[in-house]
């Protein structure tokens, strides 16, 4: 990157801290945006609470999505896994097969409102892609890699910590970073059975006709990606620079 756009992105970045953290600085920007001397500053909670809350409940379904996708993907590597591949494959479809809201609908009876109907929907929804380039980075490895690794004397638990996971590393990080940027919008969805994030400032302003509040809700998450997206892909280049790739 060149310093421009990394002045740019630490500009974006304070701009959006600030926003965060003081809204009502930028409210002459969204009044043009509202209608009938509705407010043009989300003012029925606190975006700084919202936004930590929504960031939680991503990292979280993420975490666990990342522990069971990529142990999946490595037992199936394994000679002792690989017939229960198409099974494994089957288990993570679920999460892409049924649309978060489908999975919230079925989850709200089971374990009631709030977030935990948030963390299954979000939770099924990333296990594909992480389970899918976890696949994809072990099963690229060069078996004339594995050779070596045998030939000096590693066993099966050493050659994947010592090898396969460090070459695989920035494929797996990549359906990390995929897994994460998809759940950061899906989360806004979990606002309609009652769990904290940023999808509430979006509700409100579609139950208000409010597009300031809309334009507001969507600005975040959108920025909150983007950045993640950034330092995340900053993260796989330099595990790649690692393995000479």
């Amino acid at each position: 990157m060149t310093p421009f756009s990394i002045a740019l992105r630490f500009a974006a970045l304070a701009l959006l801290v600030t926003f965060i953290a003081v809204p009502q600085l930028f409210a002459q920007v969204f009044e043009p945006l509202t209608v009938n001397g509705a407010p043009a500053i989300y003012n029925h909670g606190n975006l700084v609470s919202l936004t930590l809350s929504h960031l939680r409940t991503v990292f979280v379904a993420t975490f666990a999505s990342v522990v069971l996708a990529v142990s999946l993907g490595i037992f199936v590597t394994r000679p002792s896994g690989l017939e229960f591949l198409p099974l494994s494959r089957t288990l993570v479809n679920v999460g892409q097969t049924f649309p978060p809201v489908a999975v919230l609908a079925i989850a709200v009876p089971l374990v009631g409102f709030g977030e935990t109907p948030t963390l299954i929907a979000l939770f099924l929804y990333g296990l594909l892609p992480i389970f899918e380039n976890t696949l994809t980075g072990l099963t690229q490895v060069s078996p004339l890699t594995l050779d070596a690794a045998r030939g000096m004397g590693m066993n099966g638990r050493k050659r994947l910590v010592g090898v396969e996971i460090p070459l695989a590393l920035p494929v797996i990080l990549a359906g990390i970073r995929l897994s994460l940027v998809i759940n950061l919008s899906t989360a806004t969805i979990g606002s309609t059975v009652a769990a904290k994030g940023l999808g509430e400032v979006i509700i409100a302003g579609l139950q208000s006709n409010n597009t300031a509040f809309v334009v507001q809700g969507g600005l975040v998450v959108a920025m909150l990606a983007f950045f993640i997206h950034d330092l995340l892909s900053l993260v796989e280049r330099r595990a790649a620079q690692r393995i000479g790739a």
